[in-house]
């Protein structure tokens, strides 16, 4: 089997002999239903794949879907005039590169039409004026299609960059950008009778006031049932369409059918899109690991999240306050620009989703999808917000070593060396509560970086919860953490509350484990195990 990595156009992958998991059943139905979509998903999840069979499909290329389900569907295979913009490939930190690229594409489909475009007219009224003109001229209305519509905005979100307007006066690139944008997608109102079918993909859905003001309200199905699966892999085309090569990976690697099948859900599954909670595989690590024969961190090795990172280093919330907690849409589905909500930025780009829906209060509950987005995200707000001298990937492997092996002298070492290597700056607080926060806040990113190895639990039972339980195949370790006290308040806390409890019949070996962190050196100095 030949995996498509990299590849994005859709006549390349069926020429080529590559795989292709048939979403054309689902195309089919989304060009019958609607004319104006947005779709936003994270990146590398297919959105550039979906454009270019759109496109593909709409040019009336029917030879191309030879075999797939949209072969039996679709009667009519009609060819449109289609207008492709794919801001993919730029980098918009530089002042003009947005309007010198959306003057390029009018221009060369002026040049494709024979039209004589006003240079006095902004490049969305040439473009609306265009699309008259095809429509004139072919008699066919026109499809436009725009991948990942928001770059030219996440490119320069909250960097500051400068740029000069048409008056020469200074202005944020950020705000130039939204500005430019706002005026050629006001172009899809304007053209309405002209155009056929428009679909824009991207990352995060801004605000309507921010972008779409005057454009002809898209239909959103970004968390529409219906087309939760138009991106991305699903349980049933994960067994239909690569069930040799799991089991392959399995022999490989020594493991059972069974057991590849849950490594491989654990670390790639786990998006939802909508209430119905339809599993969603994560396409592009799904593919490398296929074509590599190993479970690796793909999909989070090929971005780092730097805007996300720069949106949480404004705001006062911490990772732990946004995850496992439940919201209403409105909380998460509009991005609004606003740094001190981070949160619609973090779903919207994958590194958080849906995990549960209660139809009770019509809320979300979100959290991580999976352990390579767990790892990832948690791994790059640790080594941002703790600046340690440590790697901290690494520093973390050496802690799941020492849980594996039951070695508790080790993990003392390695922990207490850890939080000595943070710098002062860092761990420098003016109040107790902000001094407890921030060693919560610490073991909380060490904690969940070591669950995507072992099982952390996080129940509530009866009496309370301890501040973190870790079990591996042969122990089970309670910890309870106190700042400025002393190891034996927290270990007689885990007694008096009765955390262990739970285990009594547990044949594993229980460790309770009180720690007390001193805020003057910054690390534990006070440690006991029963």
């Amino acid at each position: 089997m030949k995996y498509p990595i990299g590849i994005q156009d859709f006549k390349s992958i069926i020429e080529g002999g590559y795989v292709y998991v048939d979403k054309t059943a689902l195309i089919q139905r989304l060009v019958k239903e609607g004319k104006i979509y947005f779709l936003s998903r994270p990146r590398r999840f297919g959105k550039s794949l979906l454009v270019s069979t759109l496109e593909y499909y709409f040019k009336g290329e029917k030879e191309l879907f030879s075999g797939l389900a949209i072969e039996s569907l679709e009667k009519d295979w009609e060819t449109y005039p289609v207008f492709h913009v794919d801001f993919n490939s730029n980098n918009f930190t530089i002042g003009n590169t947005l309007k010198d690229m959306l003057d390029a594409y009018v221009e060369k489909w002026e040049r494709e039409y024979g039209v004589t475009g006003d240079q006095r007219f902004s490049v969305g009224e040439r473009f609306a004026q265009l699309l008259s003109h095809v429509h004139k001229q072919t008699g066919k209305r026109s499809v436009v299609l725009i991948d990942e519509y928001d770059k030219p905005l996440l490119d320069v979100l909250d960097t500051g960059y400068k740029t000069k307007d048409s008056n020469g006066d200074e202005i944020l690139i950020e705000e130039y950008n939204r500005n430019i944008l706002k005026g050629f997608y006001s172009t899809f109102k304007a053209a309405d009778a002209d155009l056929q079918f428009v679909l824009l993909t991207g990352v995060t859905k801004f605000s309507q006031v921010s972008v779409f003001s005057g454009f002809n309200q898209p239909a959103d199905i970004s968390m529409n049932s219906h087309y939760e699966a138009l991106c991305g892999i699903t349980e049933e085309e994960m067994e239909n369409v690569f069930h040799k090569q799991m089991d392959e990976m399995g022999e490989e690697q020594g493991l059972s059918p069974e057991e590849i099948r849950l490594m491989l859900k654990r670390h790639y599954d786990g998006y939802h899109f909508s209430k119905r909670m339809k599993d969603i595989y994560n396409p592009f690590s799904v593919l490398n690991a296929f074509n590599k024969g190993e479970i690796d961190d793909f999909w989070f090795a090929s971005g780092t999240p730097t805007y996300l990172i720069r949106l949480l280093n404004h705001t006062q919330e911490n990772l732990n306050e946004l995850t496992n907690r439940y919201y209403d849409a409105s909380e998460f589905v509009d991005y609004r620009a606003d740094v001190e909500r981070p949160l619609p930025m973090i779903y919207q780009s994958g590194y958080l989703t849906i995990k549960a829906y209660d139809r009770l209060t019509n809320t979300y509950l979100l959290d991580f999808p999976n352990n390579e987005v767990k790892r990832g995200f948690a791994t790059a707000i640790a080594n941002n917000y703790l600046q340690s001298q440590m790697p901290v990937l690494s520093e973390m492997a050496q802690l799941v070593r020492s849980l594996a092996a039951a070695d508790i002298e080790g993990l003392r070492k390695q922990l207490t060396a850890f939080f000595a290597s943070i710098p002062y700056s860092m761990r420098r607080k003016d109040t107790e509560a902000e001094r407890e926060r921030y060693f919560h806040y610490t073991f909380y990113l060490i904690f969940r970086i070591i669950s995507t190895y072992l099982v952390l639990t996080e129940k509530q039972q009866s009496e309370g919860r301890a501040d973190c339980i870790i079990e591996t195949d042969n122990d089970i370790y309670i910890f309870e953490f106190k700042l400025d006290g002393t190891a034996k308040q927290a270990l007689d806390q885990i007694k008096t509350m009765g955390y262990t409890r739970p285990y009594a019949n547990n044949k594993r070996t229980i460790h309770c484990i009180g720690v007390n962190f001193s805020s003057k050196t910054g690390t534990i100095d006070d440690w006991e195990v029963e």
